[in-house]
């Protein structure tokens, strides 16, 4: 596949010049393609633009096990969409490897360029030009059970502000007893668990990769602190023995059970929880004394490198940016604005967690690699065997193997 997509950059480079002439809104149809994942969002913005526009869109969505693999064979045929969508850690990877078009002179024209979520725009960014812009946002974020917590006598209202506390509270919530366990998480998952651990390393000032994505930092202090916390509360039953096996399909059910007291998971997560009956608090993810980050996930969007309609693809791509489109589609279905400076806005202020969900955004990082898929999300990667030394194994030596095996895999050819 990477041999495929190599080959057509420089056609994709030269169909980046293509005619853009003409008025942005003259009724053109736009091809845009998803991953299911993301479905949902991508059709919304396409009916509310549609609305509103002579131009219109047509969203095509694909299994998200099939969606990279679809787009390598559109690019190798020169025949990418008008727009699409991907999962933002791929970002970098088609950036660099120009399947979307340059789009840094749109971009610097943008009034409110400078509130657009930082990490999704670095994330699109190579060799200083823009190539995608943010899509949908999907926030890691502590989820805590507030019917567990006034049984274990913990304030509702008074969520763990450092990792020590985080313990401290799955603690106490585990003492209950029965079937009830203090904390949840995805041992088995890679994904899951940079999402989910990653931000406590980042808020404790630490990083797990360099600024340019070639090089590990797993092996640090910040790192070893972190995967110990996980690794003490499984080993003294706090944590659920079932964290160990989760590989990522059964995540949500354990804390929709209402049997979980704490747990870092997905933001989008709240309402799905909720609709089994459990109430959930929702707190950012704090660092072992302090401090709180985010893993800003979700997806980004860029213009198809081969698109003979690059201008009008731009004006649905400003448009979904626009205050209209974050407040209207986004925050009107509870999602979290791709904007930092509406992170409080008229929907949102009803339920003051979802201000607490979206000010994180400013906060966090979207971890920035070429090679960050075969790196971390593959389940044949490096990071897995190192997650899984680390939390289960010889802690010190899987980190320390693991640093070297997954700096190996990032500057992969």
């Amino acid at each position: 596949m990477k041999a495929m997509l190599a080959a057509v950059v420089l056609v994709l480079a030269t169909a980046c010049g293509a005619d853009r002439s003409g008025a942005a809104d003259d009724g053109t149809t736009l091809t845009l393609w998803t991953r299911a994942a993301t479905e949902a969002v991508s059709k919304a913005y396409a009916d509310a633009y549609n609305a509103s526009h002579r131009n219109k869109i047509e969203v095509t969505a694909y299994p998200n096990e099939e969606y990279p693999a679809k787009l390598a064979s559109a690019a190798g045929a020169k025949a990418l969409p008008d727009l699409f969508a991907a999962d933002v850690v791929f970002a970098p990877q088609y950036a660099a490897q120009g399947l979307w078009a340059d789009v840094s002179e749109q971009f610097k024209s943008l009034p409110f360029k400078d509130s657009v979520a930082p990490s999704h725009v670095r994330a699109g960014t190579w060799e200083g030009h823009n190539f995608a812009v943010p899509h949908t946002i999907d926030l890691s974020v502590m989820l805590y059970n507030k019917d567990l917590y006034a049984k274990a006598g913990l304030d509702p209202e008074k969520p763990p502000r450092t990792l020590t506390e985080f313990t401290e509270h799955a603690r106490k919530i585990d003492q209950l007893g029965g079937d009830v366990h203090g904390t949840y998480f995805g041992g088995n998952c890679g994904g899951c668990v940079e999402f989910t651990l990653w931000p406590s390393v980042w808020a404790a000032g630490g990083d797990v990769l360099d600024a340019d994505g070639l090089s590990a930092k797993v092996d640090s202090p910040e790192m070893a602190a972190v995967f110990a916390v996980y690794r003490d509360l499984y080993d003294q039953g706090v944590a659920s023995p079932a964290s160990k096996g989760e590989a990522g399909p059964t995540w949500l059910g354990a804390l929709q059970g209402g049997k979980v007291g704490i747990a870092p998971g997905p933001s989008v997560w709240l309402d799905a929880i909720e609709a089994k009956g459990v109430e959930v608090g929702v707190a950012p993810i704090p660092g072992i004394t302090g401090g709180e980050s985010t893993f800003v996930g979700g997806d980004a969007i860029g213009i198809g490198a081969t698109s003979s309609k690059a201008e009008q693809a731009w004006d649905f791509l400003a448009w979904t940016m626009s205050d209209e489109a974050q407040v209207e589609v986004v925050a009107k279905r509870k999602g979290v604005p791709v904007r930092t400076d509406l992170a409080a806005n008229k929907h949102s202020s009803a339920d003051p967690r979802l201000v607490t969900v979206n000010g994180l955004v400013a906060k966090g990082k979207t971890p920035y690699a070429r090679n960050f898929n075969a790196t971390f999300n593959d389940p044949q990667g490096p990071w897995l065997t190192t997650v899984r030394g680390a939390l289960f194994g010889d802690a010190s030596a899987a980190l320390m193997a693991g640093n070297e095996a997954i700096t190996k895999s990032l500057r992969q050819e």
